[in-house]
């Protein structure tokens, strides 16, 4: 295989293993409830505390991926995700499975942050398309780890889960570091850390697409978290594994995300974040119909405008930040996980007070002012 096409496939599996294990227990939250003896916004938990040690890392990876190189960072941090994921089988009680959660997401963005940091580097031209290869691996792996733990909690044990998904981070782990060539051009930013992370935090198009990032997440993680419970509810009444099923949508997702891509580096990144989004809110509505056939639409659409918004915002950060850039990326993981956080809380109180109904109306305005703030401050 040529050196091109595996250096393509490494940062397709740095994606998937970001993403294998961070949402995995989204379908299993009713049965984690059970398990666990907790409500619908306390077991949500399990996603917002872990995305948001994701959030309180990134920074901080992002300044020693520049201090150290990114693969350096990248296939260590891959092995280390694996170790807490294994260590959550082992929970006798939720605050032990919360704590394994949190050391998850500690170590999670050193594969997303310094990926992404990576492909704004190393790709001279096509960046949007790298970078929607590298989304296509995080959509990937996000299927690959719910549909597992899906099946596997429903047909062996929910411990058993989080084995296997430790045994596809260390396999991740080596294919990323026998085909990721070492970074051509990293260069050590010419500014020290705490003066690059306030420069990038005074920049407006920066502040806009961290925030538009912070979105992204919100509408993503609160749509699949929530609807678990929705889909429990009359007139679907669907089980575990049957909940893991409908993250099938995931795969067409992976297969629009690299034609997202090119539309990206065709159409701009402005107007492909706004398509994107409008898709996602039309996607969002269909759910509310009392149709499973209707609700997988819906979701097929929700999350294929997540993969396009996030290719499109992830890669505008490299186009705007033009020193720091492991810093930059770091900042946006912090919004980008903060939201995701929110994502899985939050909505907890829209869920209590009007169901599935208010929910959508929330996600609805979250991608309403995404679109807003990037029509507003993108230049393309």
């Amino acid at each position: 295989m040529e050196a091109r096409k595996k250096r393509l496939l490494a940062v397709v599996f740095a994606g998937f293993c970001a993403f294998l294990d961070l949402y995995a227990p989204q379908p299993m939250l009713p049965l984690l409830a059970r398990v666990f003896h907790t409500t619908p916004a306390g077991v949500s938990l399990t996603v917002s505390l872990s995305t948001l040690a994701v959030a309180l890392a990134a920074p901080f990876v992002g300044i020693v991926a520049d201090r150290f190189g990114r693969k350096q960072v990248i296939v260590p941090a891959t092995v280390l995700v694996a170790i807490p994921t294994f260590l959550a089988a082992t929970s006798t009680s939720y605050r032990q499975f919360l704590f394994w959660r949190i050391l998850q997401g500690l170590f999670t963005p050193g594969i997303f942050a310094v990926t992404v940091a990576y492909i704004n580097e190393e790709w001279k031209e096509g960046v949007g398309a790298a970078m929607a290869a590298y989304v296509t691996g995080t959509v990937l792996g996000g299927f690959t780890g719910r549909m597992l733990a899906a099946v596997l909690s429903m047909y062996w044990t929910w411990q058993g889960a989080f084995v296997v998904l430790g045994c596809l981070n260390l396999a991740g782990a080596l294919v990323i570091r026998a085909w990721m060539p070492p970074g051509k051009r990293f260069a050590l930013p010419q500014r020290g850390n705490a003066e690059m992370i306030l420069r990038h935090l005074r920049n407006p198009r920066l502040l806009a697409t961290y925030s538009a990032g912070f979105c992204v997440l919100f509408t993503m993680v609160a749509v699949f978290t929530y609807i678990n419970f929705h889909l429990t509810e009359p007139p679907f009444h669907l089980n575990t594994a049957q909940l893991g099923l409908i993250f099938g949508v995931y795969l067409i997702g992976a297969a629009i995300t690299p034609t997202a891509g090119r539309w990206i580096d065709r159409f701009g990144h402005r107007t492909s974040i706004t398509a994107a989004l409008l898709f996602g809110i039309l996607g969002s509505a269909l759910t509310l119909l009392p149709s499973l056939l209707a609700v997988m639409a819906g979701l097929t659409l929700s999350c294929t405008s997540v993969f396009v918004a996030q290719s499109a915002a992830s890669s505008y950060v490299g186009k705007v930040a033009h020193e720091g850039k492991g810093a930059a990326i770091g900042l946006y993981v912090m919004f980008y996980y903060l939201g995701g956080s929110a994502g899985a809380a939050f909505p907890g109180a829209f869920w209590t007070a009007g169901g599935w109904l208010a929910c959508v109306l929330l996600i609805a305005a979250v991608q309403m002012i995404t679109i807003t703030l990037t029509r507003r401050y993108w230049h393309v």
